[in-house]
């Protein structure tokens, strides 16, 4: 819609210098020279440019400084002594009040007259009731993904936990071709196997979970199941929302998407705040504070931040989704899983061998090309958009 506007713009704009040549060009008579009209669209100032850029990059730092210190916090709350599986699933999605600051100023903003036609054009909102069975399902999904992740944080050294999720972009590449009608192409592919065998290497090789961390004896396998599981699950989350932007929402605007991060991570953080309690962890939190080495303060602390950086991702996240694209921010939040494993080794003490390097730089490989397809794919759109605009150019004349 976008590029179609722009083009009927600047044919008007030919079309109405022409007119003025052809004036011109009466007045002058036979002697005058037919010069050529000035058809291309102003381009937006060189400013705003760099601060669309400056965005785009505070919200990519958000989402990877975000997910790497949230990782790092949940597991040195283990290593310290913390045990409690659902405390550190609801501090994954407890963190949403702080988007209400957000919320609250999109609601009350006066829309400007320059898009009180697009606010006019935009599309009728969903009923209530469906929003909210939309809401409350992706909220259940997500606790549950935030409950397998837990345990994988658990029974997992954290370089081990992330490079068996960079597999989530495989999952995606899947989920994406069958719900969400993305294509499959030779360097997507690429990657999926790259990954996929990044992911069953870490699997197959025990040596790989050597650790000064205080993982629990004999839990890798279960580990390794439960975070691929939570990676696909979150691949499979990421397509729903997705699909419900472009079938239910009809709407990609920033109130929209921080409204759909809002609403499911708040059910999310009831569906978890109640396994807290029916689980009966709620009444060990008193002792396992107590008990924490680094003192009750840290305990707080240490849950405190998980929470917030958790946020900080989110708001990344969400960001770039306004700002470029859904798919971009998957490929950002999946970049961002090969910095853990070095943040494990220079601050948790997780061993660097070599077959964990192998599956790491296999990961990254497979990160890469998924970029670069995609890299391409956009190149490929402008050179349309730009063939589109010549055609356009042509018909005028």
């Amino acid at each position: 819609m976008g590029e179609a506007g722009e083009i009927q713009l600047q044919i008007a704009g030919i079309q109405g210098q022409q007119g003025g040549d052809d004036h011109g060009q009466r007045a002058a008579g036979n002697g005058g020279v037919c010069r050529p009209a000035a058809t291309a669209s102003p381009r937006p100032p060189l400013s705003k440019r760099l601060v669309w850029w400056a965005m785009v990059l505070v919200n990519v730092v958000f989402v990877l400084a975000g997910q790497s210190v949230a990782t790092l916090l949940g597991r040195i709350y283990y290593d310290q002594g913390g045990k409690s599986l659902w405390m550190q699933t609801v501090v994954q999605s407890c963190g949403t009040p702080l988007a209400i600051p957000l919320l609250i100023y999109f609601r009350t903003r006066r829309p400007s007259s320059s898009s009180s036609s697009v606010a006019a054009a935009a599309p009728a909102r969903p009923p209530l009731a469906k929003l909210a069975a939309i809401y409350g399902g992706l909220g259940v999904l997500l606790a549950g993904d935030n409950l397998m992740y837990s345990y994988g944080l658990l029974y997992l050294p954290m370089s081990t936990y992330a490079i068996i999720c960079a597999s989530q972009v495989s999952f995606n590449a899947l989920f994406s071709y069958f719900l969400n009608k993305e294509k499959f192409r030779a360097l997507i592919l690429n990657s999926v196997v790259l990954l996929t065998f990044s992911a069953a290497l870490v699997g197959v090789s025990h040596g790989s979970d050597g650790s000064d961390s205080a993982i629990p004896k004999g839990k890798f396998p279960a580990g390794f199941a439960l975070t691929l599981s939570a990676s696909a699950l979150f691949s499979l989350i990421l397509s729903l929302m997705q699909l419900t932007f472009e079938e239910v929402l009809k709407s990609d605007a920033l109130p929209t998407v921080l409204e759909m991060q809002f609403w499911s991570n708040t059910a999310a953080a009831v569906v978890s705040v109640a396994g807290l309690f029916a689980s009966g962890e709620w009444r060990t939190i008193a002792g396992e504070m107590a008990a924490y080495e680094k003192g009750e303060v840290a305990y707080a602390m240490t849950l405190a931040w998980t929470a917030v950086s958790w946020q900080l991702c989110t708001m990344g996240l969400m960001g770039l989704v306004a700002m470029v694209s859904s798919l971009f921010t998957n490929v950002i939040s999946t970049v961002g899983t090969p910095l853990a494993p070095v943040i494990a080794v220079i601050f948790l003490g997780d061993r660097m061998d070599g077959v964990k390097l192998l599956a790491m730089l296999l990961a990254v490989w497979g990160l890469m090309s998924y970029v670069y397809q995609h890299y391409l794919d956009d190149r490929a759109k402008a050179k349309k958009s730009d063939e589109q605009l010549q055609d356009a150019k042509i018909s005028a004349e």
